[in-house]
């Protein structure tokens, strides 16, 4: 009996010892379902609130405002309200009693509640996690990295620590959720190798996690911008795992990827078309200022015409409830677009004139350049931006910054320059870039142009700036000693200045560090020579004999690049044929992963240089590739939609004349015709003189035709047929084609479908054509590959071409009309075989 009871009180006071030990405080915490409830838990319980009570207090402040859309967020309320001072100091009371990860999950919510960098809070945090942070796990240093790059600490020593860190322990990581985060807080600091490790551990984590989490490959891509090194295989890697998620995508997350892919100049064609449409699919639910800014800025440049105006009604309807950087946007897609919808372009203007003084420096310039690439008629907008952009000179210190405002204020209309502005660029110029020297040469030339007191005054202020310019590049250029720094430098530059004064010498540098040219950036060197049509033999050999040595490092899609020197400049190096043949055989087994304009691109570029591979002509002319590439073209800019529909006729003409026996239809005749309704077919005076001078040299203006359309739509300058006794055949008085006083070239209706006319037995047709500088390479005489491939087709279609270039015709020993006739009589009756 006594045991008994005994046994019951034991048991009563077991059960009620439990209950008292329970948490009441994190169960009432636990409870809450709104910010003031957990207030006022707070309030309540200021005594009993131990760090873990006010880590989860805080925690869960951040976990109601997460959940709800970025519209209806109410941060600054719950900021200011005084229970969270209440929660903020005793969260720095309590730092020491918390664990690693309640530290540094503290600091991340802190820093979401848009507490200030500078708050004894953050700072105490930040501190306790450097003491701490030898110890840490790489999930908690991932996210440590996360709120230092918060706070704008990409290049502190500590963020150096944790790059340390990361190199010696990145072995240990085994999640991407943990890594990728890591990667683009670090990126600033990491070496070379690091960074290829990074690469490597990337990919490597991408393929054993799961595909639904499509942050992972967006952060991946988002590292690949950053560090400003393209590694191809893995970009492709996240491009296709991106593609799989995008219909689960909201129009957030498609801005984003799609201004990294922008940022990097990447265009994946299916990922384009799917993200098209999917972005039509989030239209009737975008209709919050917010949203919709975005859904502007990413379907816009996208959607055809139909889509743009629904786009533009809408954002005429709410651009009173934009903000000063949703506007902002808008304006720069509208730029982008080319719209010229009047009512919507005076309407923007004006709310971004509201919001004027809320902008940077660097948006103010942005503002300007686009509202005057759309051609806004509002000369009160642009007289208050001129101001802003005085004034945020005057007070700048930055070269960069100083070169871009300086820029953007001379495209607005100003009879004189602003002696603040010529100051400030004096000061600069010996600390800028060659981009930025080159962007001053275009600037000074406009000065000069607005300035007649130049014109009596050699000596002026402004032939003392473009001899500091000179003297600057020269001495930049000479300071290089590395290639990829060279080429970062000048890929982007072009103008009378560069070319002028600095091209030369830039490849002169190239030549120096010719022993740095590697599979890495071969094809960057590719597009360099490319752009600036400079004829270099050894720095094309040496991509060559690169190329064929690490052809298995190299992107097949970088094939076109490296390629395109060659064909364009048309160099028949020592190893062309092993360079071609290896190249060729390295991108024909991925013919169908290439997007199918670069694929179009690549056989035009093979085409020039008189390489035909029977794989990449079937694999382009069939019926689903060329409604694949008509679908894909739909999501591109007019121009570039132009080029490649050119290039494809241009192909699809090469393979006809040289390529007969794959029997491919020539499509083009319709798209030609069009094209020659549309030309403004002028001759130049060079031209015009030519004919007058053959007029006499063949014995009648009836024995030379000018303009004249050949079979597959080709234009001759002049074409003339000579008998089997070297006589000139004159032409029936019907020409096709008549040059006005003014040099245009009428064109005869339906002249090319007429009929060649058959020669007599024995008698010659001749193409004369005058080559201009555009037929050459910058540097030399050296004949291009487009000006080669026409006389191969001429000479198919059956004449006998004749060729003027321009440096013969207008040297100094033509200087007279005897000279120029005689020269004409040598080219055609001493030149035929």
């Amino acid at each position: 009996m006594f045991r008994l009871r005994s046994f019951r009180v034991c048991s009563r006071r077991l059960f009620h010892s439990g209950a008292v030990s329970r948490d009441q405080v994190l169960d009432q915490l636990q409870t809450c379902s709104a910010e003031d409830q957990v207030f006022d838990v707070v309030g309540r319980n200021k005594a009993k609130l131990s760090a873990s009570h006010v880590s989860f207090a805080i925690g869960q402040l951040w976990r109601f405002q997460r959940e709800r859309p970025h519209m209806l967020r109410t941060i600054e309320q719950v900021r200011n309200h005084p229970q969270f001072l209440t929660l903020q100091v005793l969260a720095e009371n309590k730092i020491s009693l918390m664990d690693d990860a309640s530290v540094v999950d503290m600091l991340y919510v802190v820093l979401r509640l848009q507490v200030e960098h500078h708050d004894s809070l953050v700072q105490q945090l930040v501190t306790e996690a450097w003491n701490r942070l030898e110890r840490f796990q790489m999930a908690t240093l991932s996210k440590f990295a996360v709120c230092l790059s918060d706070q704008f600490l990409q290049h502190s020593p500590l963020m150096g620590q944790i790059t340390q860190i990361v190199s010696q322990r990145l072995d240990s990581i085994q999640d991407a959720r943990v890594l990728t985060p890591l990667m683009n807080s670090i990126f600033a600091l990491v070496s070379p190798q690091l960074r290829d490790a990074l690469f490597k551990k990337a990919d490597f984590l991408l393929d054993h996690t799961n595909p639904l989490h499509f942050n992972n490959p967006r952060r991946v891509v988002q590292f690949i911008r950053n560090v400003k090194q393209i590694h191809r295989p893995l970009l492709e890697k996240c491009n296709q795992l991106l593609l799989q998620n995008v219909p689960r995508m909201d129009v957030e997350h498609i801005s984003i990827i799609l201004g990294l892919y922008h940022s990097m100049q990447y265009n994946n064609c299916d990922f384009r078309l799917a993200v098209r449409q999917r972005l039509l699919e989030l239209v009737d639910t975008s209709t919050d200022p917010a949203t919709f800014t975005k859904l502007f800025a990413s379907l816009g440049p996208l959607g055809g015409q139909g889509v743009r105006e629904g786009l533009e009604s809408t954002a005429l309807l709410l651009a009173d409830e934009l903000n000063p950087h949703q506007a902002l946007g808008v304006v720069e897609t509208m730029e982008e677009m080319q719209c010229r919808n009047l009512q919507l372009i005076n309407k923007m203007a004006a709310v971004l004139l509201k919001n004027l003084e809320t902008y940077r420096s660097v948006e103010i310039t942005r503002i300007t350049q686009s509202l005057i690439l759309l051609h806004c008629q509002n000369p009160q907008i642009f007289s208050r931006l001129k101001a802003i952009l005085l004034q945020y000179l005057q007070a700048s210190v930055y070269p960069y910054e100083v070169t871009m405002l300086t820029r953007v204020l001379s495209l607005l209309p100003s009879p004189r320059h602003d002696e603040a502005v010529l100051s400030r660029v004096n000061a600069v110029i010996p600390q800028c870039s060659l981009n930025d020297l080159n962007t001053y040469s275009m600037v000074i030339a406009k000065w000069i142009r607005n300035d007649p007191s130049y014109r009596h005054n050699t000596s002026s202020k402004y032939v003392r700036l473009l001899q500091t310019l000179n003297r600057c590049g020269r001495e930049r250029l000479h300071g290089f000693q590395s290639l990829d720094v060279v080429l970062e430098e000048v890929k982007c530059l072009s103008g009378e200045w560069f070319d002028e004064m600095l091209l030369e010498e830039t490849m002169v540098t190239m030549q120096k560090l010719i022993d740095q040219i590697s599979w890495t950036n071969v094809h960057e060197l590719g597009v360099y020579l490319t752009r600036t049509n400079y004829f270099c033999a050894a720095l094309m050999d040496r991509i060559a004999s690169v190329t064929i040595e690490n052809i298995d490092k190299i992107h097949y899609s970088a094939t076109y690049s490296i390629l395109l020197p060659f064909a364009v400049l048309n160099y028949d190096s020592p190893k062309a044929e092993e360079f071609f043949d290896v190249c060729i055989q390295h991108f024909t087994p991925y013919i169908s992963s290439l997007d199918p304009h670069l694929l179009v691109l690549l056989a035009y570029a093979l085409a020039l240089a008189d390489y035909f591979p029977e794989e990449v002509v079937r694999e382009i002319f069939n019926v689903d590739f060329l409604a694949k590439l008509d679908a894909h073209l739909e999501t591109f800019p007019d121009s570039l939609n132009m080029r490649i529909r050119l290039r494809l006729m241009e192909l699809n003409r090469a393979v006809c004349l040289e390529c007969p026996e794959f029997q491919v239809p020539w499509f083009h005749e319709r798209y030609c015709k069009q094209l020659q309704k549309r030309a403004n077919s002028s001759i130049s005076p060079a031209q015009q003189q030519i004919h007058k001078m053959l007029g006499d040299v063949l014995g009648g203006m009836n024995c030379a035709k000018v303009g004249v359309l050949t079979p597959y739509f080709y234009t001759v300058d002049f074409e003339l047929v000579l008998d089997r006794h070297l006589h000139p055949v004159p032409y029936s008085e019907q020409i096709q084609l008549q040059i006005s006083e003014s040099g245009n070239v009428h064109w005869e209706s339906g002249s090319a479908d007429r009929e060649r006319t058959e020669l007599p037995p024995g008698a010659c047709r001749i193409a004369l054509e005058f080559l201009d500088s555009k037929s050459f390479c910058k540097n030399s005489w050296h004949m291009k590959g487009e000006a080669m491939m026409k006389k191969r087709h001429l000479e198919i279609l059956g004449y006998h071409v004749l060729q003027i270039p321009h440096f013969e015709w207008n040297s100094m020993e033509l200087s007279t009309e005897d000279a120029w006739k005689e020269y004409l009589r040598k080219k055609i009756f001493s030149e035929l075989p």
